[in-house]
């Protein structure tokens, strides 16, 4: 375990440092060879899944955590749909999603950080890579993905809701369905929100078209048996095949 926290450690100093400006070319490519590497490796692994939903949702609930509870419900009613469940891979939300599809005999995928704190992958995954590169992770969890769910959780949660929420603002990705779930502690969030499109910041048709608030786990399956199953005519076949002269699996 500790190596592995110093190993977290080394990889965070590395980005530190390439956040500080600029270096010597070298260094730079470098730098560039380890991000293409960590894509290539994600592609390998993520890329024969099949139609996902991402999870997103804080690390720090445990299992008796009505959010966990709720978390686990939404991965088992995904995983009856027809998705694979696709998370951060480490503890807390992210675990409870994974293990409802794991216990719901669906698909449960992973895509850990490496931190010297909080995160490891759960138990609950069938699949899952190690990411050293926080922006390499967030685009693979969007790139496989036709909807989101968004749980209670930090910044980290707050950070990956408005990077999938931007994408789909500015036509980067299509117009997957975002469902926001927990009113009450999503309570001022909905306030701001209301504020930015009085004050034209943002459209009503944003919040209107993209965006879920509920409590209810069946509206939230019947939000993306709609928004996503019939508007983008999902299939449970894969539509790639891997490999076995690459190594793919």
């Amino acid at each position: 375990m500790n190596s592995e926290k110093a190993k977290a450690r080394h990889y965070l100093q590395s980005e530190r440092r390439f956040l500080e400006g600029p270096r010597s070319r070298k260094r730079e490519f470098i730098f560039a060879f380890k991000v293409w590497f960590e894509f290539i490796k994600g592609f390998r692994a993520l890329h024969f899944l099949g139609p996902c939903v991402t999870v997103f949702g804080s690390a720090r609930f445990d299992e008796n955590h009505e959010y966990y509870q709720k978390a686990r419900e939404i991965g088992a009613g995904l995983s009856d749909l027809g998705f694979g469940v696709m998370t951060g891979g480490g503890p807390g939300i992210m675990e409870a999603a994974n293990r409802g599809a794991f216990e719901n005999n669906g698909f449960s995928i992973g895509c850990n950080i490496q931190l010297p704190h909080e995160q490891k992958e759960n138990p609950y995954l069938h699949r899952w890579v190690d990411f050293r590169y926080f922006f390499v992770r967030k685009t693979l969890l969007i790139k496989y993905s036709y909807g989101f769910v968004i749980m209670p959780g930090g910044w980290g949660t707050m950070d990956e809701m408005f990077e999938a929420l931007t994408l789909i603002q500015t036509g980067k990705i299509e117009d997957f369905p975002v469902v926001v779930f927990g009113t009450t502690y999503w309570k001022k969030l909905i306030e701001l929100l209301d504020d930015m499109v009085a004050n034209k910041t943002i459209s009503e048709t944003d919040t209107k078209e993209h965006l879920l608030f509920t409590d209810s786990v069946e509206e939230a399956m019947a939000h993306f048996k709609k928004y996503a199953i019939q508007k983008f005519d999902l299939k449970r076949e894969k539509v790639y095949r891997p490999s076995g002269l690459l190594g793919e699996r």
